[in-house]
């Protein structure tokens, strides 16, 4: 693979730009892999390339239905953030956004992380003493946040209405590390990473079966025929309960849409991330000067991947409470992606009744943020064949044994 630098950019000038090579193959499927990842978003592709680097296993097909990057990696708000309240949930977080900040460097490829800062409201007495209470959690643990008053919230979001009609600010939690990257970028980047280490990345090959012997996985049928596998990996978000199904188990996951929209451009103003949770909306305004706007998922369980009218209605009179400004702007474009709930709304991460077949599940709306410690600590538990400390917490045993992972707060549910 040819590394991307300046020079290469001014040596293609002149070659009239014929030179560049594809950034990933796209090869025939072979007979059989020693690990199958179903799923081509940023979770198995990062799940993927940290198999090839850090465990040099490279006999890997990652297989994806439609086309890379195309489920919720490419249908979210890029939202970058580790202040979560549970040790668990802070640890994989805070390794992913660690990796981001280096992820450019690591792929040489630019995933355009910019860490502008998140700033999460608190409009409520209930919703201020649960953020204080997430910021004694985060300096327990290392992590860089802080709460801030209204007059600091104003210096930092200067269009910010601190006086509402129904919520005025109270305070926030910010950290000032947390950011946003190009979405698409980190998928592009990862499979080029991935298959320069001798990864297979199979676009159009949807699995339509899994192959057992007994209680042991031993393949699965795709639209492009048999494959046989020695571990079989499901990273496949809101469908995850599909592929359990083919398998033979249940999940204990919902999956739901998750709606967002972007304004028509305007210059700048606003250059950090807003959460507003307790009225369900959030914004930032993107390097081609779009205001990114997400709310809360759906009420209803679905599979749809398109937009709503209630959903603008919702979460854009939530937001022009706090931000008038935005009031008479016209909206550019709506998406959706489908996405898998948990009960206590952290992720599934580990092995399934099926033996030699691991799932990697359950990120609900704030997906995009851990793809890098989610990539890591499920590469790590396919090397081992058991989960590892990063890993271990989040396994399905945990909805018998009754220990939750309660993020249901900090996860902000709306994101």
């Amino acid at each position: 693979m040819k590394r991307y630098s300046a020079f290469a950019i001014a040596r293609e000038a002149f070659r009239f730009h014929s030179g560049w090579e594809r950034a990933w193959k796209s090869p025939t499927p072979k007979a059989e892999y020693d690990v199958v990842i179903v799923g081509a978003g940023g979770h198995g592709l990062a799940t993927a390339y940290y198999l090839a680097k850090n465990h040099g296993i490279t006999n890997v097909a990652v297989l994806e239905k439609g086309w890379l990057g195309g489920g919720n990696t490419g249908r979210n708000t890029t939202i970058i953030r580790s202040n979560y309240l549970q040790d668990e949930s802070a640890a994989i977080f805070e390794l992913s956004r660690t990796l981001y900040e280096g992820l450019s460097q690591d792929l040489n490829y630019n995933i355009m992380f910019s860490p502008r800062g998140v700033l999460m409201l608190a409009q409520t007495e209930h919703e201020l003493r649960a953020w204080k209470r997430t910021a004694h959690a985060n300096r327990l643990a290392g992590i860089e946040s802080e709460m801030v008053t209204p007059e600091r919230i104003k210096k930092i979001v200067p269009m910010i209405e601190l006086n509402g009609p129904r919520y005025p600010v109270l305070g926030g939690l910010w950290q000032a590390r947390g950011g946003t990257a190009r979405h698409d970028a980190v998928a592009w980047g990862y499979a080029r990473g991935a298959s320069d280490r001798g990864v297979d990345i199979i676009q159009q090959c949807e699995v339509t079966g899994i192959d057992r012997d007994g209680g042991k996985v031993t393949g699965v049928q795709t639209s492009k025929g048999a494959i046989k596998c020695k571990q079989l990996c499901v990273v496949v978000a809101g469908s995850s309960g599909v592929l359990a199904d083919m398998a033979g188990f249940r999940l204990p996951v919902e999956s739901m849409a998750l709606q967002a929209l972007v304004s028509e451009p305007v210059k700048p103003m606003l250059d950090c991330v807003v959460m507003a949770n307790t009225v369900h909306g959030y914004i930032s305004q993107s390097d081609k000067g779009e205001l990114v706007i997400g709310g809360g998922a759906d009420g209803f369980n679905n599979y749809t991947q398109r937009g709503s009218f209630q959903h603008i209605e919702e979460t854009v009179r939530a937001l022009i409470e706090t931000f008038p400004a935005i009031s008479r702007l016209k909206q550019l474009r709506q998406w959706g992606g489908i996405v898998d709930m948990t009960g206590d709304r952290s992720p599934i991460i580990g092995k399934t009744p099926v033996e030699g077949m691991f799932i990697n599940c359950g990120w609900g709306t704030g997906g995009f943020k851990a793809i890098p410690g989610s990539g890591w600590a499920t590469a790590e538990m396919l090397a081992d064949g058991n989960p590892r400390d990063l890993a271990a917490p989040f396994s399905m045993d945990r909805f018998t044994e009754g220990r939750m992972i309660d993020e249901s707060v900090a996860a902000a549910v709306a994101h």
